[in-house]
């Protein structure tokens, strides 16, 4: 009997195969590349023999009831780092798995050798292990923010077995792994940084951390649309996500939690990025802010809410004669989608036509403004400088503008609102029934734009 045409398997062979994650197309041998779909990493190891029944074997640990089980040692250990304790919650969990992800000269090593640093200043023996640098390059980098102590231990590996190995020789209580997408295994076909290849390194060294109760924190590459690179099964498998975020140049440094299975997944931590290295920002509001003596046409200050923490943050705008027939929209730090809908609003219900006039708008220190509550900010600075026409010194304005032209309440008021007052803000312009007022600070509600837009004073004469 003749062998059906196209079979990739002869006489139903139980031969590996590997097959495309997107697509399904299979090949005989790893490629990097989808023969079918053209997209690249996603090939991965399939078939094989596999086990029709799974018989029970011998248990590890006896299940016991849940209010008997020891949680002494789940406790976190603060990591000394003040900034990056208050995004994982209080510090480091014994056996907690951490991916830190960012992109190239954003100061992910730098960071984590601090914290390493700290842990062996407390009496934790600690091991860092660089996969793209040599050894001698983490040392000069070490002497430079002063991360130098007898029990932080450093090694340059990269690959599994040798990793491993360096485990058991130091018995670390945090490992340090500079970076997963450099580490490969040799019983794995592909490349460092493939998939299969990546998910085999994450899973045995999460299986170590789990078994000898090491804290581990793993850096991860990112792709070009800020995605962490890699299997996506890599963010499910470890405890806690964070991103780490900041321009190149600007000093400002983030880290956000994306996921955290013991603490809250929405808070941030602020760095402030020199030549000693990084410094926590427990009150960063003041890199957000120019410090000027007056007022400013184009200039608008405004509160958001990053977690539980309030950010004070400057949004500038500058308005001019459009130089081509097509105006010019551009944005800094600000939702360039979100400020044409603006620009729409202020031409609809305001009767202010700035559709003929180049908008250019801009936050100040590096800072991003993404939540609605940045709205009214965004507006007025572009109706001050379109108008020339400042907001009085020490104004602040929160809220969210509507399609209609109503400003909407936003989460947090009140919050809102002490911050500013504690910076010594006195006028805040929010929306209507915004609750207690701090002292010293006077709130106008306004329901609508136009009574926003007449807070616009004219420019002092000189």
């Amino acid at each position: 009997m003749a062998k059906p045409i196209g079979s990739s398997r002869a006489g139903g062979s139980n031969r590996a195969a590997y097959k495309c994650g997107e697509c399904g197309w299979q090949a005989p041998k790893w490629v990097g590349r989808c023969g079918e779909c053209q997209a690249w990493g996603t090939v991965d190891l399939i078939g094989g023999p596999q086990l029709r029944q799974v018989s029970a074997g011998p248990v590890t640990v006896t299940a016991r009831p849940i209010g008997e089980i020891d949680v002494a040692n789940a406790a976190s250990r603060a990591t000394g780092v003040g900034e990056l304790d208050r995004v994982l919650g209080g510090g480091l969990v014994p056996g907690a798995v951490v991916l830190l992800a960012g992109e190239p000269g954003v100061g992910k090593s730098t960071l984590l050798l601090e914290v390493a640093a700290q842990a062996a200043r407390t009496g934790r023996r600690a091991l860092y292990i660089t996969g793209e640098e040599s050894a001698a390059q983490v040392r000069l980098r070490g002497g430079r923010i002063n991360a130098l102590d007898p029990q932080l231990f450093l090694a340059a590996e990269s690959d599994l077995g040798a990793v491993l190995g360096q485990i058991d020789a130091v018995q670390p209580e945090l490992l340090v792994l500079d970076s997963v997408q450099t580490i490969s295994s040799a019983e794995v076909d592909g490349a460092a940084g493939g998939v299969t290849q990546v998910r085999e390194v994450a899973a045995a060294l999460i299986r170590v951390a789990k078994e000898r109760n090491i804290a581990t924190v793993l850096i991860g590459h990112v792709t070009k649309d800020g995605s962490i690179a890699g299997p996506r099964v890599l963010e499910h498998l470890v405890d806690v996500v964070l991103q780490f975020e900041g321009e190149r140049h600007s000093r400002l440094r983030v880290v956000r939690a994306t996921k955290n299975r013991y603490g809250p997944s929405d808070e941030i931590g602020c760095f402030d990025l020199g030549d000693a290295g990084l410094v926590g920002l427990p009150d960063p509001s003041g890199l957000f802010l120019s410090h000027g003596l007056g007022p400013v046409v184009g200039t608008t200050v405004t509160v958001t809410l990053e977690g539980r923490r309030t950010l004070v943050s400057e949004v500038q705008a500058l308005v001019g004669i459009a130089s081509s027939p097509t105006p010019r929209r551009a944005t800094s730090g600000l939702d360039s989608a979100r400020m044409a809908m603006l620009l729409a609003v202020l031409e609809r219900r305001a009767n202010m036509r700035v559709g003929h006039y180049d908008v250019y708008t801009s936050t100040v220190g590096g800072a991003r403004l993404a939540e609605p509550a940045a709205d009214l900010a965004v507006l007025l600075a572009i109706a001050s400088a379109a108008h020339d026409r400042p907001l009085p010194f020490g104004t602040v304005a929160i809220g969210e503008v509507g399609l209609a032209g109503e400003i909407r309440r936003v989460s947090g008021i009140t919050q809102r609102l002490a911050e500013a007052a504690r910076l010594g803000f006195t006028r805040a312009i929010v929306p209507l029934d915004s609750g207690a007022v701090p002292e010293g600070l006077q709130v106008i509600e306004v329901a609508h734009i136009g009574a926003a837009l007449a807070q616009l004073a004219p420019l002092p004469v000189v």
